[in-house]
């Protein structure tokens, strides 16, 4: 596990550590409360990876789907609408988890019994207006 602290000018140096950290991980997790910038990292993380599209949260279409000029594919969910998790197996969130492809997921918690085993946990704190911290975490590490 480790932690990082930024500034909101300093968000694509966290971005950087977040992808570095990640390693080989696909499944990424965002936790966080209301407001404390998981899509705002989410675009930074994508600016990182080469995506051209606009980036936004999913909250209505559950999914977004993102091309990188690397030619990877990440698809950006948040799941904070979603009133019974049986909801994700009819958009066929298992198809996606086991893809290869980066999976970028909000609101997971609401999910929980369908992620994989293994991910990447990246829990955003609101320290201040301007000031997050983040804690990083592979699953397997995760109490």
């Amino acid at each position: 596990m480790i932690t990082v602290q930024y500034r909101l000018d300093q968000i694509q140096d966290a971005a950087r550590q977040i992808i570095a950290f990640a390693g080989s991980e696909k499944i990424w997790v965002f936790q966080g409360q209301m407001g404390a910038g998981k899509t705002t990292m989410i675009k930074a993380l994508s600016k990182e990876m080469g995506v051209h599209d606009q980036v936004s949260s999913p909250t209505f279409g559950i999914v977004n789907e993102y091309d990188a000029s690397s030619g990877i594919k990440i698809y950006h969910f948040d799941f904070y609408r979603l009133d019974d998790p049986t909801e994700a197996l009819d958009i066929g969130i298992e198809e996606y988890f086991y893809s290869g492809d980066y999976c970028w997921i909000e609101w997971a918690e609401k999910i929980a019994q369908f992620l994989p085993n293994e991910f990447l946990l990246i829990r955003i704190i609101s320290d201040s207006v301007l000031d997050r911290t983040i804690t990083l975490q592979h699953a397997q590490d995760v109490n």
